[in-house]
């Protein structure tokens, strides 16, 4: 893009953005378009408005959309991985049973959400909810049968924790790759932020829902307890297996501090080999492996069984992945057209806050169209040149990252998924799942910004 330069104003910028992002709603909402195929129509619209040269438009888009897909493909398809096989394996179940003995029956709510957190970490939402459904109903039978939102909301907004702001999940990494922040320091501060966020949004307020809203216990998924293997893993061994890409990319990031403090020689051949054990993909994939053993060969499934496991963890992931590409290749298009300067200028004008602005956008984005990746990624594309533009510490650009996961994940209700399957799940009517499920989402990502923002401030 060397040879091409802007000759729009700021303003005329700053109403092609606008106008983008009201098409992508009009198309996603109106007409139930893909998001994946209206990212690519609007990136290229967006090109040919802001007068990138023919001849540079299919270049741009694709520059965005691989550079974007070259880590973050790599990442999802892993977690995936690393989350179907604990799932599979029943160490789920193991985990959860095994805290609920722990922490004993009236605190089995809390124990309930605890291994959620734990478990959410490569498991996704929805697919870690329906896993834990057979546990929490017989929990919640056992003791009483009339308070399933007691123990159903604290897990499922566990869940949403991990999967909101916490690495490999597939929002905080598409926009850890779109704000190029350390994926170390993001997995960090998300770590931080998800047991308080997830202690007041999820625990405190599922203990105050279960009050007011007394349900039954439903009669679904009962077949699932069946389908759980006989000789599930130790709790032991399902702990090992979820903190060990934890350890290797922590010890990528301190290695990195140690150099940048001087403490360590970058340039020495065991610095380099640990770094690159510690990269987050080589990370995962070296987990995946270990869980592969661990919890598939030595349990007696090993060949085809296990690769039919594997493999089945990939479709579910595959719209993610496409569609944060195109948002990759939207933010591209923005950067190229220099639309994000603009935005970078205008911000500094009237005096908002970066990332301010990245909640507040992917909050709109959010209410209006209901899917959280799609608001992220959106909102990520949208502020990445402008965080790009600014002087700001990793740290900083590490809380611009979950500021903007925090604003997509705002009051989910009837455009969103999550809110009918929460709903259905728990056997809640809409009005009920407004005055619960709705409002946890919105607690979630307004405790989460302010917490962020203070991580900013000190930064």
């Amino acid at each position: 893009m060397d040879d091409f330069t802007q000759t729009l104003g700021a303003g005329p910028l700053l109403a092609i953005a606008a106008a983008a992002i009201a098409l992508i709603l009009v198309l996603v909402i109106r007409f139930k378009l893909h998001a994946f195929l209206t990212l690519i129509v609007v990136s290229l619209l967006t090109a040919l408005a802001t007068g990138i040269p023919l001849g540079l438009i299919f270049p741009t888009l694709i520059s965005g959309f691989g550079g974007t897909l070259g880590s973050v493909a790599l990442l999802i398809g892993l977690g995936a991985m690393l989350g179907k096989l604990v799932e599979h394996s029943g160490g789920a179940r193991v985990m959860a049973e095994k805290l609920v003995s722990v922490f004993g029956e009236k605190r089995a709510s809390f124990a309930l959400g605890l291994a959620s957190l734990l478990l959410g970490f490569p498991i996704f939402f929805d697919a870690g909810l329906i896993v834990m459904l057979p546990i929490i109903f017989a929990v919640a039978r056992r003791l009483g049968g009339d308070n399933v939102l007691l123990y159903g909301i604290p897990a499922a907004a566990a869940f949403s924790v991990m999967h909101v702001f916490v690495p490999p999940h597939p929002g905080p990494v598409a926009a850890t790759e779109l704000y190029d922040a350390n994926l170390g320091l993001v997995l960090l501060v998300g770590i931080v932020l998800a047991l308080p966020v997830w202690y007041v949004s999820g625990y405190l307020w599922g203990k105050r829902v279960g009050k007011a809203y007394p349900l039954r216990v439903p009669s679904l998924f009962g077949s699932i307890d069946e389908d759980q293997p006989h000789n599930p893993p130790s709790v032991g061994t399902v702990v090992a297996v979820l903190l060990l890409p934890l350890v290797l990319i922590f010890m990528n990031t301190g290695l990195d501090a140690a150099e940048t403090a001087g403490a360590v020689d970058g340039e020495a051949t065991w610095v380099q080999a640990l770094t690159l054990i510690g990269t987050s993909g080589v990370a995962l994939l070296i987990s995946v492996l270990v869980a592969a053993i661990v919890l598939g060969t030595r349990r007696g499934e090993s060949g085809s069984a296990l690769e039919k496991v594997l493999d089945s963890s990939i479709g579910p992931v595959a719209s993610v992945i496409l569609i944060t590409g195109a948002g990759g290749m939207f933010g591209g298009v923005l950067r190229s057209s220099g639309i994000g300067d603009a935005l970078s200028t205008s911000l500094e004008s009237i005096g908002l806050p970066v990332i301010v602005a990245a909640y507040v956008i992917a909050v709109v984005l959010r209410l209006a169209q209901g899917s959280a990746t799609v608001a992220l990624v959106t909102a990520a594309g949208l502020m990445a040149p402008a965080v790009a533009a600014g002087d700001y510490t990793g740290l900083q650009i590490a809380c611009i990252v979950l500021a903007t996961a925090a604003g997509s994940v705002f009051a989910s209700h009837v455009n969103d998924s999550g809110f009918w399957l929460v709903g259905r799940l728990m056997d809640m009517d809409v009005k009920t799942t407004l005055k619960t499920w709705t409002v946890q989402q919105a607690l979630e990502s307004v405790l989460a910004f302010a917490l962020v923002s203070v991580i900013f401030v000190v930064a």
